[in-house]
């Protein structure tokens, strides 16, 4: 036995498989197994089957333009049954829910040809206003938020009509222009509508993140307009640097105490919804009275939270007051989605601060186990304003 040699590449192939069970939580570890290697296999066999036809047509002297929009007839011919665009939202795939995907596969790999559908200016000026505040996008370098935009398509919906469908295998990403659209989920023959989006946010990414079946269905309620990502191009660019963030950011989540009480998994989820946003000395992060869309966490640095008491608006002295300071590790910004109402406080950078963000999609759906936690935070509030001023109204409207 002890001349046995362990095969190359046995190792990384059982550690992508055991990362991949974790993710998805088979409840047949066999099956899931069968499903995870055959497509290992096809895609290998794909591979092949594409260097062969290049080399073929390297051979015929076919110049390939790797990084450019422009692409050689006699190759889209060859593999136009391979790889098609994905142009509308009714181009499904076949099951994809086990397929591995490992982003490192794909490290500095430019070589895929990219996927680009024309647009007018006054489109690409719709879509970049849809897409600025999509916090998947923030952490994108300029080059790879343009390959984004470049790959994107317009989708026009109707009322009452299913943009996914939940139990669905995940086709494409989707950002919203503009429309109402309905978060319905079936729970034991049951459908509930959980939330909806109102012309603004982004849907379908866990799908494509974690090779999962839609947890969702998503309905539009009225006429409206979206902007979709084929699967293919939000791997390569999106999912490859979402593997870049967790490396930088997976050690700091797990130190950051309110997280604690989530699973492994479910603190992956938290990063990969992450944005990033540097703040210098004295700017304001948070406005009192405002609406809430997001929730932070210091990464680096420091805030200071100031409110100015509803009880004193009446007094011409109703200058801020510092009720906290916030520094690495601890969090801000959630009292507002917790109650559901406008801000209660200011918050300011004192110096030099970094903080994630998470918006209040992402909030919602994976920071559940975490709010018994913050709701117990909001009696902590309760007794410091009743120390400045001997109210807590302010948490209340």
């Amino acid at each position: 036995m002890s001349n046995i040699e362990i095969p190359a590449g046995l190792k990384e192939l059982l550690q992508r498989y055991t990362v991949e069970v974790l993710r998805n939580r088979p409840t047949d570890l066999v099956e899931f197994a069968v499903q995870h290697f055959t497509l290992i296999l096809e895609s290998q066999r794909k591979a092949q089957r594409v260097g062969k036809r290049r080399g073929k047509l390297a051979r015929k002297g076919v110049t390939f333009a790797t990084n450019s929009d422009k692409s050689s007839k006699e190759e889209e011919e060859e593999e136009e049954e391979d790889v098609k665009s994905t142009t509308s939202k009714y181009s499904r795939r076949v099951s994809v829910c086990a397929e591995a995907y490992n982003p490192d596969d794909d490290e500095d790999d430019d070589t895929e040809p990219r996927v680009v559908h024309p647009k007018t200016d006054l489109q690409r000026r719709r879509l970049q206003d849809a897409c600025k505040d999509i916090l998947l996008f923030k952490t994108l370098e300029q080059e790879q938020f343009t390959e984004i935009l470049d790959a994107m398509f317009e989708v026009l919906v109707k009322p009452q009509e299913h943009i996914i469908d939940q139990g669905d295998d995940g086709d494409n990403f989707y950002v919203i222009e503009k429309g109402v659209y309905d978060i319905v989920v079936q729970k034991e023959g049951v459908s509930m509508c959980v939330g909806k989006y109102d012309n603004k946010g982004s849907f379908g990414e866990l799908a494509l993140m974690y090779n999962t079946p839609r947890a969702a269905t998503i309905i539009a309620t009225e006429e409206g307009a979206l902007w979709g990502l084929d699967r293919a191009t939000f791997h390569r660019l999106i999912v490859r640097n979402n593997a870049k963030k967790r490396r930088m950011y997976e050690a700091f989540i797990d130190c950051v105490p309110l997280l604690k009480s989530l699973e492994l998994a479910e603190r992956m989820k938290i990063v990969d919804v992450l944005g990033v946003r540097a703040f210098k000395d004295g700017d304001r992060i948070i406005t009192q009275g405002e609406m809430a869309d997001c929730f932070y966490i210091v990464e680096s640095g420091e805030v200071k939270i100031m409110i100015k008491s509803k009880t004193k608006v009446g007094q011409r002295d109703s200058s801020e007051v510092e009720v906290a300071r916030c520094s690495r590790g601890q969090y801000f910004g959630e009292l507002a989605l917790v109650t559901n109402k406008p801000r209660a406080a200011s918050v300011y950078a004192v110096g030099e601060t970094k903080c994630l963000m998470i918006d209040i999609q992402a909030f919602e759906r994976l920071l559940g186990p975490c709010m018994d936690i913050m709701k117990r935070n909001i009696s902590q509030y309760e007794d410091q304003l009743v120390a400045l001023f001997g109210s807590s109204v302010d948490l209340k409207h």
